[in-house]
């Protein structure tokens, strides 16, 4: 596992971990260990309209083993799995580690390319796994093509003091004012904020003015007027671009991506992290038998790509019709916007939160360790 990074410290990583990623924690026997963790349980999904609160899910409604999403820092979510592999005499781990590029022999991948603090390395596998995200530098190398969905948000990364007294149900709560939407993401001592924007506004916004920034947080959330002083100048707010893409081909031979370096998600409904989790199931129990007979076949790559393609797909176009139904409204009014049609059905029949939140919360195609995991056990 290499790892560009000295650790996993990150602000603009979500913190959401879905049912369907603690199913799997159960399912490797760590879910209590996991869950002795600091972290928020959010059984329900909101948004507020000015003063309007519109009910969108309801995960106490599924049928899992957690009925709740795991508000967890990512950080410590990576360094948890990171401990747990460490428990496996086979798995090694070199972070500070950058890949650069790829290893071939003919046609087909044979390892990678890197570069550490001791210099330049050269490490081979029998199947090289690109999980490096939405900027991948392993599916550009590996000549991919990318089909671009477009995507016509940004989000800026913030952070302001938080208060004890603050309400709990704040926190990932979807906030929409004129022009205006935001969420709040509970870190205990400060709310991490994602203000969403058009895309390639983030300049013009500079241009108007810190001052002028801070009035518009403070607009969209009331709760924070009396601390968006806490944003001290633009170093304070950082930039996420936000892209939705997938590979038209996920592998060449010796080779596989999965997650947003196979198909970038937009961070609505904070769902990238748990489908790059059930991909990354899918291929370990399609491709394990494979990995130890030393008999892995571009195939076997391909069905990894059949069985994930469709849910990551599905949720991309629902993610795009969110961008154009609820973001693109919001923006373009002068006002507040009434809730979507949608979210008020949603809202009035509090059945269809559960149909919503089995959507979200569990996925298209949940995957189940089939794998012997940390427990011994074994699950169709």
């Amino acid at each position: 596992m290499l790892e560009k990074h000295r650790d996993f410290f990150r602000d603009f990583r979500g913190d959401t971990i879905h049912p369907s990623t603690l199913e799997v924690m159960h399912e490797l026997g760590v879910l209590d260990e996991l869950l002795r963790l600091p972290h928020q349980r959010m059984v329900k999904g909101t948004a507020r309209f000015g003063g309007r609160v519109v009910g969108m899910a309801d995960f106490s409604r599924l049928r899992t083993r957690c009925g709740f999403i795991a508000m967890m820092p990512q950080w410590d979510f990576l360094d948890f799995l990171a401990k747990c592999a460490r428990r496996f005499a086979g798995f090694r781990m070199r972070m500070g580690t950058e890949v650069t590029g790829l290893v071939f022999e003919g046609d087909r991948v044979v390892g990678v390319e890197a570069r550490g603090a001791e210099g330049r390395l050269e490490v081979r596998a029998g199947l090289v796994v690109g999980a490096d995200g939405r900027g991948s530098v392993v599916r550009a190398c590996a000549g991919l093509e990318v089909i671009d969905s477009g995507a016509p948000i940004d989000v800026l990364w913030f952070r302001v003091a938080r208060r004890r007294d603050d309400p709990a149900e704040v926190s990932g709560t979807y906030h929409v004012s004129a022009g205006q939407f935001m969420v709040l993401i509970d870190r205990d001592a400060y709310w991490q904020c994602a203000y969403v924007i058009r895309k390639g506004s983030f300049a013009e916004r500079q241009r108007r003015g810190l001052e002028a920034f801070r009035g518009d947080v403070a607009r969209c959330v009331p709760l924070l007027a009396d601390r968006v002083g806490d944003i001290r100048d633009w170093e304070d707010v950082k930039l996420l671009s936000v892209r939705v893409d997938h590979l038209r081909r996920w592998h060449r031979e010796g080779l596989l991506c999965i997650g947003d370096a196979a198909h970038a998600m937009s961070p609505i409904a904070g769902v990238g992290i748990n489908l790059a989790i059930q991909d990354a199931v899918a291929a370990a129990n399609l491709l394990a038998g494979g990995l130890r007979e030393g008999a892995l076949r571009s195939k076997d790559l391909a069905a990894v790509q059949r069985r994930r393609e469709g849910p990551a797909r599905m949720i991309q176009r629902f993610q795009i019709l969110m961008h154009r139904r609820l973001l693109e409204r919001i923006f373009d009014s002068p006002g507040l916007i009434r809730p979507p049609l949608f979210m008020r059905l949603a809202d009035w029949f509090p059945r269809l939160q559960g149909l919503a939140a089995c959507t979200v919360g569990v996925g298209l195609r949940p995957e189940h360790v089939a794998t012997v995991g940390a427990a011994g056990r074994a699950r169709g």
